[in-house]
């Protein structure tokens, strides 16, 4: 399968820029695979196309605030994305831009509240990089650091929690399970409550939602791997 038979034309003015004021009111599309019948609904409408005894399965993590806007030694401006803790304080990161960015390159982040030192260049063009700081790492990324919106959202976020979802619990993603941030507390209670099963996974989205698709052939591109978890026996199997 190649890549251009997923081409299609959207306009810029279709790209919604902010949130709506209530999640559950964002559009939805249903198809029908046996008639192939298109229709517009709104989400809250996905409890319609639920029976009772179905699973829904949810993934719950948590998105961080991972992009850092910082500036190395010599004050040219750096930008990291946090995609994977690999050790205590040492993490995998995309780095822009890449070609200043050399093993034992230092970059001061917040006036100095982080620190960071690039230890390693990895396969794909990440680094390994350590981070130095005094206090609590999560603390900081708080304070400093910016929600790592797509490419295609221009407009600041004002409310952090608004890219997440509302079941967001285990701390890993850089970019969150947007398939679900439409759903609302009181939408899951009604689902809840006409008998449908809710199950959790815990996928940490990683490098791969940020990178494009290079092959000509879909069947070629290379997957990133993604950390994930998955709890046993939360959903009947069909008799």
């Amino acid at each position: 399968m190649k890549v251009t038979e997923f081409n299609y034309n959207l306009p810029d003015e279709l790209i919604a820029q902010t949130p709506l004021a209530k999640r559950d009111e964002s559009r939805l599309m249903v198809l029908n695979r046996k008639t192939k019948k298109i229709e517009h609904k709104v989400f809250k409408d996905i409890i319609d196309y639920l029976k009772p005894g179905d699973c829904l399965v949810r993934n719950n993590t948590k998105v961080i605030p991972a992009r850092l806007y910082g500036k190395k030694e010599t004050g040219a401006n750096i930008e990291f994305l946090l995609l994977k803790q690999m050790e205590e304080d040492t993490w995998e990161t995309i780095v822009r831009p890449g070609n200043k960015l050399h093993i034992g390159t230092k970059v001061n982040f917040g006036n100095g509240l982080l620190q960071a030192t690039i230890l390693d260049v990895l396969p794909g063009g990440t680094r390994k990089v350590k981070f130095y700081y005094e206090g609590i790492f999560n603390e900081i990324l708080d304070r400093i650091g910016l929600m790592p919106l797509p490419p295609y959202i221009h407009k600041e976020l004002k409310e952090r929690d608004r890219y997440q979802t509302v079941y967001a619990k285990y701390e890993g993603s850089a970019a969150a399970p947007t398939a679900g941030l439409h759903f609302t507390n009181e939408l899951l209670e009604k689902i809840k409550n006409k008998g449908i099963e809710i199950a959790n996974v815990t996928l940490h989205v990683g490098i791969g939602t940020f990178r494009p698709v290079k092959e000509e052939v879909v069947e070629e591109h290379i997957m990133h791997e993604e950390h994930y978890s998955i709890l046993r026996g939360r959903c009947r199997k069909d008799k």
